[in-house]
C-alpha cells in the first residue's frame, strides 16, 4: 500500500495528533538496523530502538547548505518564541499532559508536505522545553520526511555529513495489565525496553511496531556550539521526546502504523 491513499483517508485525525503525518504507514512493517549505542550519545538506552543515517564525508558545499537551513530555521522559529503564538497560528502540543524533556509543537499541514517537498521555512514541529510557570521555551524545530525516504533524498534536504536523521524503530507494545513494563532501568516494553525484536515481543504477549514514526532531525539554532545545532539528545535525560515517560501515553492500537494489513 502506498501513503497517499492512507494519507487521503485521515489527513489529521489519529491519537498521535502531532506526529500523525510522519509516515506511520502499513507497508512499512520493515525491519531496521539499529543504530549502536557509540552513535548515540546520550541516547544509550535506545539501543536497539534507533535507526540513524550514515554520517557521509563533508562535500564541497555542504556546510554553506546547513548553515543556510539553521538561518532559516531562525527565521521561521522567531515568530514563535511566544508559544502562544503558535498555538494560535495552528500548532499543536504534542502529549501535552505527559510529562516530557522537550514537548513537540506540531503543524499538520508542515508535516504533510514535508512529505513531499522541503521548505526549511516550514518546520513539522517547533521544539519548546517547559518553564516551572507553565509556559514554554522555544528552542529548535524538527524537519521530518517519508519513513520510505532513502537517504540520498535526506542529504538532498539536509547535507549527511552534518546531520544525522533519525527513526524511532522496534517498539513493543506492552500487553494490558503490564504498562509498569515501560518504565525503571528493567524496563521491556516501548523504546527504552529491552525487547527490540518481533520474536521477543511475541514471546512477551505483546505487539510488534517496526517504525512508530518517519524520518524526522532537529535543528537547535540558538546554541553556541556547532556540535549542538544538530544534535539528536539535546536534553540531559537522554532523548528529545519520544523517552520512558511519552511512549507509554500512545494508543499504538488505534495508529495506521499498528495495523497488521
Amino acid at each position: 500500500m502506498s501513503p497517499t491513499p492512507l494519507l487521503q483517508r485521515r489527513p489529521t485525525q489519529s491519537i498521535l495528533t502531532a506526529a500523525t503525518l510522519l509516515a506511520l504507514t502499513p507497508f512499512a512493517l520493515t525491519q531496521s538496523k539499529p543504530a549502536s549505542s557509540t552513535n548515540m550519545g546520550g541516547m544509550a538506552g535506545m539501543e536497539g530502538h534507533m535507526h540513524l543515517s550514515e554520517l557521509r564525508p563533508m562535500q564541497p558545499g555542504d556546510k554553506a547548505r546547513a548553515d543556510a537551513i539553521v538561518t532559516a530555521a531562525r527565521q521561521a522559529m522567531e515568530p514563535y518564541k511566544d508559544y502562544r503564538k503558535a498555538l494560535a497560528d495552528g500548532y499543536s502540543v504534542f502529549l501535552p499532559n505527559i510529562k516530557q524533556p522537550q514537548y513537540h509543537f506540531t503543524n499538520s499541514a508542515n508535516a504533510h508536505e514535508a512529505q513531499w517537498r522541503f521548505d526549511p521555512l516550514k518546520p513539522t514541529s517547533l521544539l519548546y522545553k517547559k518553564n516551572s510557570d507553565g509556559g514554554y521555551t522555544l528552542v529548535g524545530a524538527m524537519y521530518t520526511d517519508r519513513l520510505v525516504a532513502s537517504e540520498d533524498e535526506l542529504n538532498q534536504r539536509i547535507p549527511l555529513s552534518v546531520a544525522r536523521w533519525h527513526q524511532h524503530v522496534n517498539f513493543c507494545k506492552a500487553p494490558q495489565g503490564e504498562r509498569g513494563g515501560y518504565f525503571g532501568p528493567n524496563a521491556k516494553f516501548g523504546l527504552m525496553g529491552s525487547i527490540h525484536t518481533r520474536e521477543a515481543c511475541d514471546a512477551a504477549g505483546g505487539i510488534f511496531i517496526p517504525h512508530v514514526f518517519g524520518w524526522m532531525v532537529h535543528v537547535y539554532p540558538y546554541e553556541s556550539d556547532p556540535a549542538k545545532v544538530w544534535s539528536i539528545d539535546d536534553d540531559d535525560q537522554g532523548h528529545d521526546n519520544m523517552d520512558r515517560s511519552a511512549m507509554p501515553g500512545m494508543d499504538m492500537s488505534s495508529t495506521p502504523g499498528s495495523s497488521q494489513n
